[in-house]
């Protein structure tokens, strides 16, 4: 028999909004250096400085392509150095986000983007053979030899 007053109904739940603790299987600290994940990421800032210097260091035959290039390289660099200071200052722990899911949709994201840059610049790297032509006399390629290497490493 229940006591006066119980209903044997479960009381309602709590109307307020329920947010969930955050879910961190990545080390804070310098510890995130140790794992795969910021491998990736310390790589992606070394690679993105090195695309970035390159396209920097050559003429820019194709600006519309070559624009993108640096874009992609300079905003993945940007943003893989703050995604890194979130671990490094352990602002994962405070922040309530799917930290696994939120990691793998930025390496997914990131290499689509850099995937695409690679394709834009192997692209202006393979017009090096066509002429530019200035005059009826004179004919230039569109990248000298030096710069045709520097953009074959930054295509790689």
């Amino acid at each position: 028999m229940l006591p006066r007053g119980a209903s044997s109904m479960p009381p309602p739940p709590n109307p307020a909004a329920y947010f969930p603790p955050p879910r961190v299987t990545l080390p804070s600290g310098l510890e995130i250096l140790r794992t795969y994940s910021g491998a990736v990421i310390f790589l992606e800032i070394l690679f993105g400085t090195i695309v970035w210097v390159l396209v920097a260091a050559t003429q820019v035959p194709l600006p519309l392509l070559q624009g993108w290039v640096m874009f992609v390289a300079v905003t993945a660099w940007f943003l893989s150095i703050v995604f890194l200071c979130v671990f490094l200052f352990g602002y994962a722990n405070r922040i309530a986000v799917n930290w696994n899911q939120t990691d793998f949709l930025f390496h997914g994201a990131t290499f689509v983007f850099y995937f695409g840059a690679f394709l834009l610049q192997a692209a202006t790297t393979s017009l090096h053979h066509f002429p530019r032509k200035f005059n009826s006399t004179t004919q230039e390629r569109i990248l000298a030899d030096h710069e045709y290497n520097i953009s074959i490493a930054a295509s790689v």
